[in-house]
């Protein structure tokens, strides 16, 4: 089966929940208000955080099992069933020590109204409880993957992430929005998804092999996934950070603010996920040219298809936003979008880089580079809020994923990939969020200089796409006219 399709079942797989999300974050704004949806979004971020406690075994677990192709079955067991147990351990140390921090953050550090502290504070329990559901979905999920199980896991994630969002907003609407009962609705949804990972993996994986963790299963697994768990401790402090600064410093209603063009910002990465994620087994077994034809191959095809995307987003992400969350917030949230957006985009052309290293085996290699960025990053952000606020923090991250683009290409290739053509991508977002911000939809300049980058973004597009890719494009639009034309 191609890396096409099980790619195409991981676009489907990010963009059903997307969609749910879309909708559901105008409604958990309406039912439990601003305050409480910056404290929810805090909480999901700490939760995420502290997946780390996996200790990287369900990265390490794909790359293992997807390498033991040809090995005999026991084998694959063996290898699952020693990060299973290994994971069980760490997640309840992960949901202790969240405990413990959330505790500390929400009583001493954060901004909120007095009166709702103390309900924060009752859901920090099953805020915990729900560090070792996730932790196990990542060793599951990634044993399932590694066996190319794309369509199985996909359809049980877009479930479980529907189930996520709205089991929430039933239990607000129906109980009221108190955060405890939000939390309770969400674990259940996960936990559910859990139980039907564990049974498609037995099925895959386990049945007929008896429980079977050996030394050197862990340790072949913790040497790979340890240096992931540091990656995944030190990336999402890259990414966190902006947000709990700002929790900090302006209070949990500008949380909301920066949040909501940070969920569409970050939407672009489905894309190249979907796409990074499927390569991985192939690049695991490929050689370092195989590798680097096929990271230019995806590199073009992604610039190919998100460019123009991007750019139509940083042109009407201001009123697409006052449509969507109201036209105050949409007012105060869009020049932080357009930011975010351009940032966001140049991430999703890392991830290429970023998952060629971590199928070679060498994630120690991502880990320095990221402890390289983290004092100039923290700088950034500093200076940032200080002179624009909101706007600050979201040039901040966006610098910082320039970075990790450039650094990570040159750490794979020992050149930037597709240097020239991720500038000429660059130039044209820029203008394009200038224009956006400085002249008004109104003025017929607008339209004019929106038409110019959109024409020259799609002659980029087209002529840097590879001919395989462009040519089965044509065939689909060709074949969709016949038969359009025949009925």
């Amino acid at each position: 089966m191609s890396v096409g399709r099980f790619a195409g079942y991981n676009l489907i797989g990010e963009i059903i929940p997307q969609l749910v999300t879309l909708v559901t974050i105008p409604l958990y704004l309406h039912l439990v208000g601003p305050e409480r949806f910056g404290v929810l979004s805090l909480s999901w971020l700490l939760l995420g955080y502290f997946g780390l406690f996996d200790l990287g075994l369900g990265r390490a677990t794909s790359f293992r099992i997807a390498a033991q192709k040809e090995a005999e079955p026991a084998a694959r067991a063996e290898t699952f069933w020693s990060a299973l147990v290994v994971n069980v351990g760490m997640g309840l140390v992960g949901g202790a020590v969240l405990w413990l921090a959330g505790d500390w953050f929400f009583r001493n550090m954060f901004k909120v109204e007095e009166a709702m502290r103390p309900e924060i504070l009752e859901s920090m329990f099953l805020l915990a409880m729900s560090v070792p559901v996730a932790t196990l979905t990542g060793v599951l999920t990634g044993a399932l993957q590694a066996r190319e199980k794309f369509l199985e896991t996909n359809k049980i994630s877009v479930v479980s992430t529907i189930l996520f969002q709205i089991l929430p907003l039933v239990v607000a609407w129906v109980y009221g929005p108190r955060l405890v009962w939000l939390l309770a609705a969400a674990l259940v949804a996960r936990g559910l998804a859990l139980v039907v990972l564990w049974l498609q993996c037995r099925r895959e994986l386990t049945r007929g092999h008896p429980v079977a963790v050996t030394k050197a299963s862990v340790k072949a697994l913790l040497s790979y996934g340890g240096w992931v768990s540091l990656n995944s401790m030190i990336g999402p402090i890259l990414v966190m950070v902006d947000r709990f600064a700002i929790g900090a410093v302006l209070g949990a209603r500008y949380v909301a603010y920066y949040t909501v063009p940070f969920q569409i910002a970050k939407r672009i990465a489905i894309l190249p996920s979907a796409l990074t994620n499927a390569l991985f087994p192939k690049l695991t077994m490929a050689s370092p040219e195989e590798s680097r034809l096929l990271g230019e191959k995806a590199l073009r095809t992604l610039n190919s298809v998100i460019t123009p995307m991007v750019l139509i987003a940083v042109l009407f992400v201001e009123p697409f936003l006052k449509l969507w969350v109201g036209e105050k917030i949409g007012l105060l949230s869009a020049p932080t979008g357009r930011v975010l957006l351009i940032g966001f985009w140049i991430n999703a052309l890392a991830l290429v880089p970023f998952t060629r290293i971590t199928a070679s085996g060498r994630p120690g290699l991502i880990t320095r580079l990221f402890l390289i960025e983290i004092p100039f990053y923290l700088a950034l952000l500093y200076f940032g809020m200080k002179w624009f606020g909101l706007v600050g923090c979201a040039m901040a991250i966006s610098l910082r994923l320039f970075a990790d683009f450039m650094l990570l290409s040159w750490a794979v290739d020992k050149k930037v990939m597709a240097g020239g053509l991720a500038l000429t991508s660059t130039i044209i977002l820029v203008s394009a969020a200038l224009l956006s911000e400085y002249v008004s939809m109104w003025n017929p300049f607008w339209w004019g200089g929106a038409v110019v980058l959109v024409a020259i973004s799609a002659q980029q597009a087209w002529q840097n796409c590879p001919e395989d890719i462009r040519e089965r494009g044509i065939s689909i639009v060709r074949n969709r006219w016949l038969k359009w034309r025949a009925a």
